[in-house]
């Protein structure tokens, strides 16, 4: 039996677990949940964990496998866009890790995530047949907007491939959504707003002050959604044109699944009306995109699952001296 410890760590929580893994089957012992915020470095965040009492800790495990919500160079290096903080593991101290420690985005981990049980209770939010041989896609936003890809590999598997399309531009349309634009670049003194801005908390409140004129923290927005309606109905229109744009430039056709703390938190984002009227657009790609099916995934620890996961077919790989490997 080998022991796994999987983190995702995000820009407002990191979450840690211990899993074991025997023969093919993954089990998750226990996790727990630290604020990122609380750590000044990712060194100090691990010194949180260590501190804990968690029962496993890195040095004790077969393998490590960090999730993190940035762009991951060399499955050693990252520089969060989220996170005051960069990470190296090459410079932590022997104690607090081991040897056999990765980095991946924390998205890539949700396609792997959807591997496991994790995944095993998403929603239907729209049925729909799966195109064969198509990329299933995967997004969710949260502190930042997360994007992966499960692409056919022709065998009838998946290889999981990461994305950092939350930093794509966002494309407003009408003359009103071109002065909340204006609004937003005035806030965040940008001159190009990106689709991190707009579908984030840090979009809702935007959103929320645009309309109303007040302040409030997303938490706040999203538990009165039905005072402000047209909060709501702004977001979920926003939300569905992403999720459309992603779904055509990746031809994934093969389904799309949303999962992050926003919509996982709140379903009713993705089940209004104004979600699935801008996801299937004009008539030119309804046709398309209506036999798409959409599932909701609200395990918030799926990302946990995956990089077990991940981990698990490391040590394959690692055991068997293969490079590479596809599920």
């Amino acid at each position: 039996m080998k022991r796994i410890l999987t983190a995702d760590i995000g820009g407002t929580n990191s979450r840690f677990a211990a899993f074991t893994i025997q023969g093919k089957t993954i089990r998750l012992v226990r996790s727990i949940w630290l604020s990122t915020n609380a750590a000044d470095s990712f060194v100090q965040l691990l010194e949180l964990l260590a501190n804990s009492n968690f029962e496993l800790q890195p040095s004790e495990a077969d393998a490590v496998v960090f999730g993190v919500a940035g762009p991951v160079v060399d499955s050693t290096k990252c520089d969060p866009p989220n996170i005051a903080w960069d990470i190296d593991l090459g410079a932590i101290p022997k104690k607090l890790c081991c040897n056999n420690a990765l980095l991946i985005n924390d998205f890539l981990a949700q396609a792997y995530a959807s591997f496991t049980p994790a995944f095993d209770d998403a929603v239907e939010i729209a049925a729909g047949i799966p195109a064969l041989n198509c990329p299933v896609a995967i997004l969710g936003p949260g502190t930042g907007l997360g994007k992966s890809l499960l692409v056919p590999d022709g065998t009838g598997k998946y290889i999981p491939v990461p994305s950092e399309g939350g930093h794509g531009a966002f494309p407003f349309t009408t003359k009103e959504e071109t002065d909340f634009a204006a609004f937003v670049r005035e806030k965040t003194g940008n001159k190009e707003i990106i689709q991190d801005n707009i579908l984030t908390g840090s979009g809702l409140e935007y959103l929320f002050e645009f309309h109303t004129g007040k302040t409030a923290p997303s938490q706040a927005v999203v538990a009165h959604f039905s005072e402000y309606p047209i909060v709501l109905e702004w977001y979920a229109r926003f939300f569905g044109r992403i999720c459309r744009n992603f779904v055509l430039d990746t031809f994934a056709l093969g389904g799309l699944y949303v999962t992050g703390g926003i919509v996982a938190k709140n379903p009713i984002i993705i089940e209004h009306n104004e979600f699935m009227k801008s996801f299937l657009g004009d008539k030119q790609d309804k046709d398309l995109l209506c036999n798409i099916p959409i599932k909701l995934n609200a395990n918030e620890e799926a990302g946990l699952w995956g990089a077990a996961q991940y981990g698990a077919d490391h040590l394959i790989r690692k055991a068997n001296n293969h490079p590479a490997m596809k599920r």
